[in-house]
């Protein structure tokens, strides 16, 4: 929507006619100047009318210009829903060795346990409206991947990218946990959640799940474990196929520690449907943020306006320079011959 911020300044246009009629003062008397020689070169003062009408309309285009800039035009977009309140959330992923275990489906084709993260999580993030999102990648070490952004999209990229093995085959949870900690200190004022997902126990890093778990109470850092992997699988061997379990090395005790003791929860994930249910179940623990207010985008438009009344007085003020210039310019007439 077009609108006009301060629209009383047009009560400012018609300014110049109230100065045009304004009764004017005695001529003062002065002496007659006499020319007793008139040169054929030297213009008349008076300007003719037609030059005169022409002057007056493009003075009058430049002082409607100048009276629309002043009266600040603006465009009003449409209104955007801004959320009434979001929080900081932090989602550290394994890519360590044993990620590369497929014992999980998705859509009734089996894959690797990174695969079926990638398939269920995307779908969470792209639900996290107004949240800032923040993606963590662990195995020997923990590296950040995404810094904490409104760009859901994004996160749901790098997260598609990514590769088991990219950076070690052990697991370092204390170092996810320390890092996304470290990235939570700018951020005072928000709810600082930290989704971790692993498939094993920590086997490297330079601090330990205890001493991480210290640090998230004191920094009021909210853990949300996931324990990835199957409970059974069927393997073949040369004495044919027998039933073993994939997540034997899987630390249930260490992660629902770290969980309970920042106020958050551990949850185990044995498939693509409880792993969706997971990310459920934090949506209704973690809230995301309700749309209660609504602004509309606004742009300034007063620079057109101010511009074209600027062209037309920087012209109007080099007309005479113009004028005056073309006149000398012209080759003299010689009068007489010898």
């Amino acid at each position: 929507m077009f609108e006009f911020s301060w629209w009383w300044m047009w009560f400012a246009l018609p300014l110049p006619l109230l100065v045009y009629f304004l009764p004017a003062k005695a001529p003062i008397q002065s002496a007659a100047l006499r020319v007793p020689y008139l040169p054929t070169g030297l213009q008349s003062v008076s300007q003719p009318p037609a030059s005169k009408r022409i002057f007056l309309t493009i003075a009058t285009i430049a002082w409607i210009a100048l009276i629309s800039a002043v009266a600040r035009p603006q465009w009003l977009g449409e209104p955007v829903s801004i959320p009434a309140e979001g929080r900081d959330l932090m989602i550290a992923v394994d890519l360590s060795g044993s990620m590369k275990i497929d014992d999980m489906q998705v859509n009734g084709r089996q894959v690797d346990r990174l695969q079926m993260i990638k398939s269920v999580l995307s779908d969470f993030i792209e639900r996290r409206v107004g949240d800032r999102l923040g993606l963590i990648f662990f195995a020997d070490t923990a590296y950040l991947q995404a810094p904490l952004t409104y760009d859901r999209e994004t996160v749901a990229q790098l997260l598609d990218e990514s590769l088991i093995g990219l950076v070690g085959e052990q697991t370092a949870i204390g170092d996810a946990i320390g890092l996304a900690i470290k990235r939570f200190k700018s951020k005072k004022e928000s709810n600082k959640v930290l989704v971790l997902l692993t498939d094993g126990q920590n086997t490297a890093g330079n601090i330990t799940p205890e001493q991480a778990n210290e640090l998230a109470v004191a920094n009021g850092v909210t853990l949300y474990t996931i324990g990835v992997g199957a409970d059974q699988m069927i393997v073949q061997s040369v004495f044919g196929n027998r039933r073993v379990n994939p997540s034997q090395e899987l630390d249930e005790d260490m992660l629902t520690k770290l969980a309970v003791s920042t106020g958050g929860r551990y949850f185990r994930a044995r498939d693509a449907q409880s792993l969706q249910e997971i990310y459920g179940k934090l949506d209704e623990l973690e809230p995301i943020a309700r749309e209660s207010r609504q602004m509309r985008p606004l742009q300034a438009l007063y620079f057109y306006p101010l511009g074209l009344a600027l062209l037309i007085t920087f012209l109007l003020g080099l007309k005479p320079l113009l004028s005056a210039w073309m006149s000398s310019a012209k080759p003299k007439s010689h009068q007489g011959a010898n």
